[in-house]
């Protein structure tokens, strides 16, 4: 039976995800990656804390996706100018110190790296607050502002 109850919760979970990027803005999108991240470096920790080698590789391997291809993927330096220059320099860095903390289970670098995304998201989680009047109210794609971002490629 629990595993039925597991299905189900694992089912609806990820309907959740799919519902909210369907609905979301490029900046509400952003702050999901953001959440991605910190979600993956968090289990991250808790599976070095455990001995767990390969669960661990895994999930920093999937924060260093989310951050090199998600993340620093969606950036337009153009449009960015030297905000984006910085995010790209910065998203790099992230990358080496999570390269670092696989090879050396070393939690302090994913600490760091922790730190840095949270501030990020902190940031566009006040900007998308500020277009929305709340953080869950995301304007839908059809009617952002697409152009509107330097951030991301629209």
């Amino acid at each position: 039976m629990n595993a039925v109850i597991d299905n189900a919760l694992q089912t609806y979970a990820r309907l959740s995800i799919e519902t909210g990027v369907a609905g979301a803005s490029p900046e509400r999108l952003i702050v999901m990656l953001y959440d991605g991240a910190i979600l993956a470096l968090t289990r991250a920790k808790a599976e070095m804390s455990a001995g767990d080698t390969v669960a661990k590789a895994r999930s920093i391997s999937k924060a260093l996706d989310i951050v090199i291809v998600g993340l620093r993927g969606a950036l337009d330096e153009k449009a960015g100018g030297e905000i984006a220059e910085n995010l790209v320099s910065l998203y790099e860095y992230m990358g080496d110190r999570l390269v670092l903390a696989n090879a050396r289970d070393d939690q302090t670098k994913i600490d760091e790296v922790l730190a840095l995304l949270r501030d990020l998201k902190g940031a566009w989680e006040d900007l998308v607050s500020k277009q929305t009047g709340t953080l869950t109210d995301a304007i839908p794609p059809a009617t952002a502002a697409r152009g509107a971002v330097s951030y991301g490629k629209a």
